[in-house]
């Protein structure tokens, strides 16, 4: 007779369902592999291994690929080391280039691009933003012309001190800016990998606590 699997959550486990739901649960909370070790006494190997398969799991089955029309903010940003020497800014030497998009009272998808010049950024918004949605960018170059391409397209200009004019603003996605850029403190170093895992877990975090909580705000009003 075939002993009953001890974790119906992850194959060949030698960790309990009890203890792996513990695991999940400081995943959850956004604990590093470290804390989740001293917590679950796990090992801080076997935690950093599950903690690398969730984040590949959430990009191959969690994460929403889909178009769709509305209002969005578009924007990048760069991610690396904090001191380098060299061209500062959009270009800047040693950093990687994301780009971002945010559906206004929905969700925000980031792609890391080789560089941000109008043919990289173009075909990402095609392929995510059908025509007759309304986009607000800065002022950088490679937005021009989003007219065109069929879409309504607001501009603030924070070369002119211009952050906001109306409903025109890009301070969406600038907080998820924010949010990624601490999540990501706590790590000493990313390889190329493991830096687009955590991107992504950053995408699929923001999203769903954004979801989660307007849903139970829905039933149970603050």
């Amino acid at each position: 007779m075939k002993s009953k699997a001890k974790n119906k959550y992850y194959n060949r486990s030698h960790i309990s369902e009890a203890k792996f739901r513990q695991l999940i649960k400081c995943f959850s909370m956004d604990l590093n592999a470290y804390e989740t070790s001293q917590i679950t006494n796990i090992s801080h190997v076997s935690c950093k291994k599950i903690f690398n398969k969730l984040r590949v799991y959430i990009v191959k089955n969690l994460l929403e690929n889909n178009s769709s029309k509305g209002e969005f903010e578009l924007d990048e940003s760069y991610f690396g080391a904090k001191r380098v020497r060299g061209k500062r800014g959009r270009g800047a030497a040693g950093k990687t280039p994301v780009f971002g998009l945010l559906k206004r009272n929905g969700n925000v998808y980031v792609q890391i691009v080789k560089n941000c010049s109008k043919e990289q950024l173009i075909p990402i918004i095609q392929g995510k933003i059908l025509e007759g949605s309304t986009i607000h960018t800065d002022g950088w170059k490679a937005y021009g012309g989003l007219v065109l391409n069929g879409y309504d397209h607001y501009r603030v200009f924070h070369s002119k001190d211009e952050f906001a004019r109306g409903k025109a603003h890009v301070n969406g996605i600038e907080s998820f800016w924010s949010f990624t850029k601490r999540r990501l403190s706590q790590f000493n170093g990313l390889s190329d990998k493991t830096f687009y895992l955590h991107l992504k877990e950053s995408e699929f975090r923001f999203n769903n606590l954004y979801d989660i909580t307007l849903n139970f705000l829905r039933k149970n009003k603050l």
